[in-house]
């Protein structure tokens, strides 16, 4: 599990404009790494991941100014879902899996 070094640290990465921009990494309260991935002025771009507190993959996918594809995973790991997405939201073609 990747933690950060300070524990008040919610967010690391970079604004511009008032706008997350760049590569990001966004904790929870107890240190744990829950999202990386990169902004364009304040929109998904590029590729995004997203963990549970165990570090499993929940989402991966790619964006590119904030519509993407990508993939969840239920806790197991196997796939719950793949499909579009817009700013981090399902919109779209998509398939949903059950185990």
């Amino acid at each position: 599990m990747e933690y950060n070094e300070c524990c008040n640290l919610l967010f690391e990465g970079e604004y511009l404009n008032v706008k997350k921009n760049g590569k990001c990494k966004e904790y929870n309260e107890y240190c744990k790494l829950l999202f990386e991935g990169e902004y364009l002025n304040g929109k998904r771009n590029g590729k995004w991941k997203e963990y549970n507190e165990y570090y499993n993959i929940l989402f991966e996918g790619n964006y590119l100014n904030g519509k993407g594809k990508g993939k969840e995973y239920y806790d197991n790991g196997e796939l719950k879902f793949e499909g579009g997405y817009l700013n981090g939201k399902k919109n779209g073609q998509c398939k949903k899996y059950y185990w």
